[in-house]
């Protein structure tokens, strides 16, 4: 896992460490740097050493005589059967590292090298031979990788801060981004929040000749193609704990400690069991969130279940004990993070990962993405319960939903009561799509200034999910549509984000066996109703993991892994809202209307509305604009510090 950039065109190629040292917490270990000054092409890479940490995989890196160069960031799972398949044909290895199979397998295959790889991963291939340079990203996008274009050419990177190290490079907001970000708490791919800078999409290979991009194209797509899996549910659910398990035992592969979050969730304590049925228990050490204080937003507290959870596998479990000052690591957060993040969990990541790399364990394994292949978000219950709207005439419908709204402010069943009739009104797929908002657009638009208000004048805010439905037109299913969104955007634009970010802030690479290509591919052709059966969560994963878990685990409900972020708003964030969202600050931005955006507030605060997450958007959205358009200096922050107990295995 490493960070990785690289520039063609008439940029200053004395920029280029710059770059390098803006990446330098995703690649500790080595760094390294080329440059062709006759084509203008540059690449950086700095290593954080999984496989083979000798010199020998040190980037970017080329196979003698070949003109091709490569800087990656990754790991491919199926490494050990690949290598043997390109010797076979021939090819003679000098390190014991994936990148060097992955170059290979460029220089056999060519564009048709996708086939052969298996894993997460992002990177750059030069080929100046061809004049060409690939730039790809893996098929669920764990890894990020961002692209900018401008007059003076084209740059890319693993982080926007490194593309941001270029002078040449405009920081102008894309409007319509900002529009998007406040309705999704992300921007749908390839929008980012600068207007010169993309993100490229997942499963996606981009191709740039002469400084341009000249062709783009999908690797990989998600077999959401209407076929359904046949067999009894006691075969499907084993079928799914050995691909799962076959996953888990895949994604151990490294040449340095291993270890896992731990929550105590159904994901996270099903892949730890899983694992340690190939390693030893008592080395494989798993990592858990403490919070002080009961008041999570109506959730139960993870520990006692994380617990559970270790002292029935087996496992060491450090608990980090955080308490309400961690919100001061919010800045911090926001500048890994790259892109406005408003989900206050990327700040647990970044505490376990910093613990984790202090332990000297570089690898974690996490239960990332279960909710999303499996079905366990509320909202995929949701989706049950509003079909049943149909039979209501449209007049009803739109009563049902001007009545809950009253209610959205009184606690966690008023709020999920008004999320649930908000656009009953609407068509099934309108009505899908809209349980991705966080926010009611006359709400959202209430607040804008001028300038915002033109740039998204007309701006279907769903535009962006009915395209990408529209790459799966042989899937009839609700809910299976939902979930492709999940991975398509959700995942990609946001969770698998700010994992990647957070984690990497201390050189910690967080793998994903929920997300293997194998399990994913299973997934998309369960039948529907085998995975959320009878409103309940993940029921299909849920029986396949039974044999491996306690019962209180499988019978656990899906929590967040999460802050108490309303009582924050209420209390703690205070002075950091006067501060940062003050009516002086609000107009000199010029985006959002101060005595808008303070209304929303005190409505908030008198349990009128629930309004916390879009306020704490718009806090982390201005706390972004401060780091990211304002100053061009990197940050300097103080040490991380965590509080936290080790339980030894039982």
């Amino acid at each position: 896992m490493c960070g990785i950039a690289g520039m063609v065109g008439a940029w200053d190629p004395a920029q280029l460490p710059k770059m390098a040292t803006a990446l330098a917490h995703r690649g500790p270990d080595d760094r390294g740097q080329f440059w062709d000054p006759v084509a203008r092409v540059g690449l950086v890479h700095t290593r954080l050493s999984i496989l083979d940490t000798s010199a020998s995989g040190h980037q970017p890196m080329t196979v003698a005589g070949s003109g091709v160069w490569l800087s990656y960031n990754g790991e491919l799972f199926n490494f050990p059967a690949l290598r043997r398949q390109l010797q076979q044909r021939g090819v003679v290895f000098s390190s014991r590292c994936d990148a060097e199979a992955l170059l290979h397998a460029y220089l056999l295959y060519g564009e048709d090298m996708f086939a052969h790889l298996d894993g997460m991963y992002a990177f750059a291939i030069y080929d100046a031979g061809k004049n060409r340079i690939l730039l790809a990203r893996d098929g669920l996008g764990v890894k990020p990788l961002y692209f900018a274009t401008c007059p003076a050419g084209l740059a890319f990177a693993s982080e926007l801060k490194a593309l941001l190290q270029l002078a040449e490079l405009p920081r102008e907001p894309d409007l319509q981004a900002v529009h998007q970000y406040l309705a999704y708490l992300w921007a749908p791919a390839p929008r980012t929040m600068l207007k010169h800078v993309e993100k490229v999409p997942l499963g996606t290979a981009i191709v740039i000749e002469d400084g341009r991009v000249v062709r783009r194209f999908r690797h990989y797509q998600i077999p959401f193609d209407g076929a359904r899996r046949r067999g009894q549910r006691d075969a499907l659910a084993a079928e799914v704990r050995d691909t799962v398990t076959a996953a888990v035992h895949r994604q151990l592969l490294s040449d340095v400690p291993v270890g896992a979050f731990l929550s105590g969730g159904l994901d996270s304590s099903s892949i730890v069991a899983m694992a340690t049925s190939a390693v030893d228990p008592s080395q494989f050490p798993c990592y858990a969130i403490g919070f002080a204080g009961d008041d999570l937003d109506g959730a139960p507290a993870d520990l006692p279940y994380a617990r559970l959870a270790a002292k029935h596998i087996g496992v060491p479990l450090h608990e980090i004990h955080v308490q309400t000052n961690i919100i001061g690591h919010l800045r911090r957060m926001l500048w890994h993070a790259d892109e406005p993040q408003a989900d206050p969990a990327a700040i647990l990541t970044m505490l376990i990962a910093h613990a984790a790399r202090e332990d000297g364990v570089k690898v974690l394994l996490s239960g990332t993405g279960g909710d999303d292949v499996f079905s366990g978000y509320r909202r995929h219950q949701a989706l049950a319960v509003t079909r049943w709207l149909d039979l209501v005439p449209q007049v009803g419908r739109r009563a049902f939903a001007t009545i809950a709204a009253r209610f959205s402010g009184m606690g966690t069943l008023g709020r999920r009561v008004a999320k649930l009739a908000h656009g009953a009104h609407h068509d099934p797929v309108t009505r899908m799509l809209g349980h991705f908002l966080w926010a009611p657009e006359d709400v959202r638009r209430s607040l804008y200034q001028q300038p915002l208000r033109e740039a998204v004048d007309n701006f279907d805010t769903l535009g962006p999910l009915r395209h990408s439905l529209g790459q799966i037109p042989n899937e009839p299913d609700l809910l299976n549509q939902m979930l492709y969104l999940e991975c398509q955007h959700f995942l990609a634009d946001h969770n698998l984000l700010y994992t990647d970010k957070a984690s990497m802030a201390r050189g910690v690479e967080v793998r994903v066996p929920l997300l293997d290509r194998a399990v994913v591919d299973l997934a998309a052709q369960l039948p529907p109703g085998e995975k959320c059966r009878g409103g309940q969560a993940k029921a299909l994963l849920r029986e396949a993991v039974r044999p491996l878990l306690p019962a209180a685990i499988l019978r656990r409900p899906k929590t967040g892994f999460g802050l108490p972020l309303r009582r924050w708003i209420h209390r703690e964030l205070a002075e950091t809202l006067r501060v940062h969202l003050s009516p002086q600050a609000l107009q000199r931005r010029g985006w959002f209307e101060p005595r808008a955006v303070w209304d929303l507030i005190e409505r908030d605060r008198n349990h009128r509305v629930d309004a916390s997450y879009l306020i704490f958007s718009l806090l982390c959205l201005e706390m972004w604009a401060q780091l990211f358009l304002d100053q061009t200096e990197i940050p300097r922050f103080s040490p991380l510090v965590v509080d936290r107990v080790v339980r030894p295995p039982h």
